[in-house]
């Protein structure tokens, strides 16, 4: 697994490859990018690169929830989350790695800033050239009307920024670099383009406040969340990244209005003051008086702030963080759902359409080898293969935010009683057995009793852990069947944990179609099994108990599948 993981929450940035390919080849170390595409795909198209992996929502979901996605999916000890429109130092993850072993724990790193040179404007009818802003409705010199990009892509050597504050009105200021003291200065707080985290720290801190909105407050909430809970915030002057500024008329991705702006102001500026947060152990007075003094404070503004906490404040002794900063899962349920983008692209879309009807709306995150308009996307660049398929269900496991996760596959009709299932327990994988195999070519159909993954449904949790130690396990060691691909069902040396599994039987079957580019090969006679135990309840039939004839017809069944007309 990597050390680092750069997230890029991203939407309609112009910018996004050229960041990502600056990351890539600046990177030393062992470092990944996960870009979450937020309900747009880039253009230009991204690099195609094993280190990237892609997130994709069709509708927005904000930079806020895209970063805490991001992070819920990465594997990494650290993460950085980064703009869609910045580069970085040769070696920044390097140093940033390094740091972090110096400073200890719960420590929040800023790479010293530097501002963007991303392209100039030349003027197409006499070749002048002008910075990249502000935006020019006319050159001066010609008059003339149409300018190109040219694209530049430096940081300017000046200004050098090492030092931000927060002011009474929790808006963001740039400090004085002045008086400060060796190479990882404390900061109040910072530009919430970069910061470097260690990733369980992020997530123990609840991550982004989602209530917050899409955009906004984004340094203030950390810079508070980290301090006011006993962390530090400090800049790492040994590396460095620039980012590109929107201004001058550079349009902005997302439709920002000026009342969500100053409503996210409002609520961030109450809730702090307050000191609203249950898991702050400090007030906020006490951040103010540790930077003393402080750009835009003036000393009745600092006295007006409560010296105390209230009575329901965590104070340090792991108290829940308030319902506002997490969201409600209430028993819920989710679908996981991979494919190595391959097969009958009939089979597949039906497939995808009968799920969709059949779920219940539960929410969906799809896990692929190639961008698929199909619930929350997540694409990895890796070959097919045992080991890129546990890491793709891993991947998808972390981005849902569920109770509890059916396992679903890309060649399996499912039924709407499948999904009615829900877990009695937490800590048992659980089957569904009723399921009918067929033969894409003939229409035969057959069953046998079988745990299979792609009927698997268990908490969530449960399976996030046992997919880290079945990835880690065949990364070290390399996949065996005597593993074999399905969590608790078989007490062999070799099991990845020792979490056993139960199973249940669906009123109406699940059809898992064998079409020839299945990962398993089919078996079509119990002759074909090692162990008679493997097979026991074989049954054949031209039909498929509550869905009807496939014998000599299946196209026309899944034609009838697609219409509606049979199943759910």
């Amino acid at each position: 697994m990597p050390d680092l993981s750069v997230l890029i929450p991203a939407r309609q940035e112009q910018w996004l490859s050229k960041t990502v390919e600056d990351v890539l080849a600046h990177s030393e170390g062992d470092t990944d990018v996960i870009v979450v595409l937020d309900g747009a795909w880039p253009d230009p198209p991204l690099t195609i690169d094993p280190r990237v992996t892609v997130l994709h929502h069709h509708q927005p979901i904000g930079q806020r929830a895209a970063t805490n996605l991001a992070a819920r999916v990465s594997t990494s000890r650290y993460v950085m989350k980064l703009d869609a429109h910045c580069s970085v130092a040769q070696g920044f993850d390097v140093a940033l790695l390094d740091a972090a072993k110096a400073l200890g724990p719960n420590v929040t790193q800023i790479p010293a800033q530097q501002n963007l040179h991303v392209y100039n404007q030349v003027c197409e009818q006499c070749a002048a050239v002008f910075d990249q802003a502000p935006a020019r409705a006319a050159c001066p010199h010609c008059q003339g009307k149409t300018f190109r990009q040219e694209v530049v892509w430096e940081p300017r050597t000046r200004p050098l920024t090492t030092n931000w504050a927060i002011d009474s009105e929790l808006h963001f200021q740039y400090a004085s670099n002045k008086g400060q003291v060796g190479d990882f200065p404390e900061i109040m707080s910072f530009l919430g383009a970069c910061l470097f985290v260690d990733r369980a720290h992020f997530l123990d801190l609840g991550g982004f406040d989602e209530s917050v909105g899409s955009w906004g407050q984004y340094a203030q909430e950390w810079a508070c969340k980290e301090w006011l809970s006993g962390g530090r915030v400090v800049c790492n002057k040994r590396t460095t990244f620039a980012h590109f500024f929107r201004v001058g008329g550079i349009g902005f991705p997302y439709d920002i209005k000026g009342s969500d702006q100053e409503r996210a102001r409002v609520y961030c500026r109450d809730y702090w003051r307050k000191n609203a947060w249950p898991q702050q152990i400090y007030p906020l007075r006490w951040l103010v008086d540790k930077f003393w003094p402080v750009k835009g404070w003036t000393e009745e503004q600092r006295d007006a702030l409560p010296r105390t906490l209230p009575d329901f404040c965590g104070r340090g002794d792991g108290a829940p963080v308030s319902s506002r900063h997490t969201r409600s899962l209430a028993s819920s349920k989710g679908l996981v759902y991979y494919t190595d983008n391959r097969g009958d692209e009939t089979i597949l879309t039906t497939v995808r359409s009968q799920i969709h009807k059949a779920c219940n709306g539960y929410p969906v995150v799809s896990a692929t080898l190639k961008p698929l308009d199909f619930g929350a996307n997540i694409v990895l660049n890796q070959p097919r293969g045992v080991l890129t398929m546990f890491r793709q269900i891993l991947a998808a496991l972390e981005a849902l935010e569920t109770d509890y996760a059916f396992v679903v596959e890309h060649d399996v009709i499912y039924s709407r009683q499948h999904f009615q299932f829900t877990p009695p327990r937490d800590d048992v994988y659980y089957y569904n057995t009723n399921v009918w195999h067929v033969d894409s070519r003939t229409g035969r159909a057959i069953t046998y009793q079988a745990k299979r993954t792609s009927q698997l449904c268990a908490n969530r949790r449960l399976l996030v852990e046992h997919y880290k130690k079945r990835v880690a396990r065949v990364e070290a060691e390399g996949f065996s069947r005597a593993m074999g691909f399905e969590p608790g069902s078989h007490r062999r040396p070799e099991r990845v944990d020792d979490v056993s599994s139960a199973t249940w039987h669906a009123t109406r079957p699940n059809i898992d179609i064998k079409h020839g580019q299945n990962l398993t090969p089919a078996r079509w006679s119990p002759k074909e099994f090692r162990s008679q135990k493997n097979c026991q309840g074989w049954q054949e039939s031209d039909r498929i108990p509550g869905w009807g004839k496939t014998l000599g017809c299946f196209p026309c069944f899944l034609n009838k599948v697609r219409a509606g007309q049979v199943g759910a």
